[in-house]
């Protein structure tokens, strides 16, 4: 065993999204970082689908970018296809969703971390979290890590961002064996150190489909799903004219059909989910194709969704066909669909299974309260999606250098960011099974839009020291824009005479009396690009200034009703409560109140208002003993 030891301030262990966020955000403010990864080739993989964003997902790696993270930049650099997803429905759920080229993903994601100043990329398994106790306080706080070759690093804070690779099973039928997604080895050992440690663990589950090879497909029987004309880049730093030149690689529909139905069924005991071999829960949001037969039953057909892995490979992901059905019954069921009859499998389908934390072990800095110094990001935190990993990777990096300097952690409020929503959901009320974003999970998601992420976002990132001085007056510049264009639309009028010919032709009603055209874009079949016809003096914009400028507009009612009502709420997130409390001494509050809360831990008055088993008179009683403080 080696006698090495090294030294860090902050230690990074795994370098999946969530990893690379997390060292990437450390190193660049100005700490000394380094990134663990069991493979260097596993760098930022996209061992499941070869996308980024979708709905609710979208949004993360807009506000991802906004805080100066790097995911929507490096996203950018490899779309090979974009779609927005939810166009038929308001502007708050548009999401943007991008085919992503996974090789060029990593190789480019992979040369921003190795050229990234006080960071260092280092291939090495860690088998034990080193800790220390404060025999005053009995605080546990982290001390270093331990390498498979015995090698100690002492560092002051550690991630834990070990995605879907701690203690890892992988499941074909009857099959099963060791290993981590794409047959990469898994982590052994650390998870019986961090159960020693004090941290309670769960199993949790995930599945990917099989990869097909693009030549043996018959695409003239599918339906093709092309990309959207207009491309609007992830990232502020992207050139808005990027993708105007680009030649989209389309994606095909196919759909499940009885046959493909008669097989899964007649096999379905011989799926590792079913025949009792897992015991990890599984997305709800995600489930295998044999999943779906059985919750719902009634369906005739599924949609499949094939996409392409990379420009320069012939593998094809069928989105919506993950499994762990044995391998003959994978080949029986992809030749039951429609232009798949002589398909051939490149990558079987497969299920896995992995140790991950109960999130609930943390604080809103993503900052475990039994072991100061340690954080959790990703997977780990029980997450699914390579978006949400990468949002906690961020926070927790970020706090984790600050932490290391001295500062205040950044917390991030739900009535911000869909990236505040998903802590604040897995700290205060955690989760039993893997946890997915979507715009459904926000009571504020009028207000929390792609278009105005950099809004929300960028002023905490510039603050963080994440955001250099030219891209923050940039920011500052184009909010001028935005403000500048709407003041003009509300301040610019048209006549009856002049619009109702306009109007009439879109079947809106006719005006009686002359509008600005602020008001004339709040209609319904309105939109910003056909009020050109009224609006000859309008100012060349950016696409993105345009979009903010519409959307604002059209939403300023609901919006400012959304904010009254995030004023109020503000309230209970300002009265914050001790750390100290010991809630079985406050008289009126319930026992199982009081028990989650000292579980919980709550920092803040709204915080303990979201906790499940915690009611309006509990926290009426919380208020009542705080104001006698």
């Amino acid at each position: 065993m080696s006698k090495q030891e090294w030294k860090t301030r902050v230690a990074v262990v795994g370098a999946g999204h969530a990893g690379v966020e997390a060292a990437l955000a450390s190193a660049r403010l100005g700490v000394d970082t380094v990134l663990f990864t069991l493979s260097l080739d596993s760098l930022a993989n996209l061992p499941c689908n070869p996308s980024i964003g979708g709905t609710a997902k979208g949004h993360l790696v807009y506000e991802i970018d906004a805080l100066g993270g790097e995911m929507g930049r490096v996203a950018d650099l490899v779309t090979l296809q974009s779609r927005t997803l939810n166009t038929g429905k308001g502007a708050a759920v548009h999401s943007k969703r991008i085919q992503a080229d996974r090789k060029k993903y990593q190789r480019l994601m992979k040369s921003v971390v190795e050229n990234t100043p006080n960071l260092r990329l280092i291939q090495a398994e860690i088998v034990e979290l080193l800790t220390e106790k404060n025999e005053e306080n009995g605080q546990q706080y982290v001390s270093g890590l331990k390498t498979k070759l015995g090698e100690i690093w002492s560092c002051e804070k550690v991630v834990l961002a070990t995605g879907t690779y701690l203690e890892s099973a992988i499941f074909v039928g009857d099959v099963s064996y060791d290993a981590g997604p794409d047959g990469l080895l898994g982590a052994k050992g650390l998870s019986a150190s961090l159960q020693s440690c004090g941290l309670e663990l769960l199993r949790f589950k995930t599945g990917t489909p099989a990869r097909v090879n693009r030549n043996s497909i018959d695409f003239s029987r599918l339906e093709v799903q092309p990309g959207e004309e207009k491309i609007l880049p992830f990232s502020v730093e992207s050139d808005e004219h990027m993708f105007d030149s680009v030649q989209q690689i389309p994606c095909h529909i196919v759909y499940t059909n009885t046959e493909t139905h008669r097989i899964i069924r007649e096999n379905i005991t011989r799926s590792a989910m079913y025949s009792g071999k897992i015991h990890g829960t599984g997305p709800r949001y995600c489930p295998s194709i044999e999943d779906k037969l059985v919750r719902f039953a009634d369906k005739e057909r599924h949609q499949l969704f094939v996409e392409p892995v990379g420009e320069d490979t012939a593998e094809m992901y069928i989105q919506g066909f993950s499994t762990s059905l044995p391998t003959d019954v994978q080949y029986a069921m992809l030749h039951s669909l429609e232009g798949f009859e002589n398909a051939e499998i490149m990558r079987y389908a497969y299920a896995i299974e992995y140790d991950c934390a109960d999130p609930t072990q943390m604080d809103a800095s993503l900052e475990f309260k039994t072991i100061r110094g340690l954080y959790g990001a990703g997977q780990f935190n029980g997450t699914s999606g390579y978006e949400e990993a990468a949002a906690q990777g961020l926070v927790a990096g970020i706090n984790a250098a600050r932490a290391v300097l001295g500062k205040l952690p950044i917390i991030l409020e739900r009535s911000g960011s869909y990236i505040g929503t998903l802590i604040d959901d897995l700290v205060t009320k955690g989760t039993n099974e893997p946890y997915r974003m979507m715009t459904s999970r926000s009571e504020y998601r009028l207000l929390l839009r792609q278009d105005n992420a950099d809004a929300r976002l960028t002023p905490i990132g510039y603050e963080a020291g994440l955001i250099s001085e030219a891209r923050y007056q940039a920011f500052l510049a184009k909010q001028a824009m935005i403000d500048a264009e709407i003041e003009r639309m509300e301040h610019t009028h048209v006549s009856p005479a002049t619009a109702n010919p306009f109007l009439a032709e879109l079947g809106e009603t006719a005006l009686k009396s002359g509008a600005s055209l602020a008001d004339l874009l709040r209609r319904p079949l309105v939109t910003y690009d056909l009020l050109r016809a009224l609006d000859a003096d309008r100012p060349d914009l950016p696409a993105a200034v345009k979009l903010s400028a519409e959307v604002s507009v059209k939403y300023a009612g609901y919006a400012n009703r959304q904010l009254a009502e995030v004023e109020r709420h503000r309230k209970l997130e300002e009265k914050k409560l001790p750390t100290d409390i010991d809630y079985g001494k406050i008289r009126g509050l319930r026992l199982e109140a009081a028990q989650k809360l000292a579980k919980i831990k709550p920092l803040t008055v709204g915080q303990a208002s979201r906790i499940s088993g915690v009611n309006p008179a509990d926290v009426s009683v919380l208020l009542i003993y705080l104001g006698m403080k």
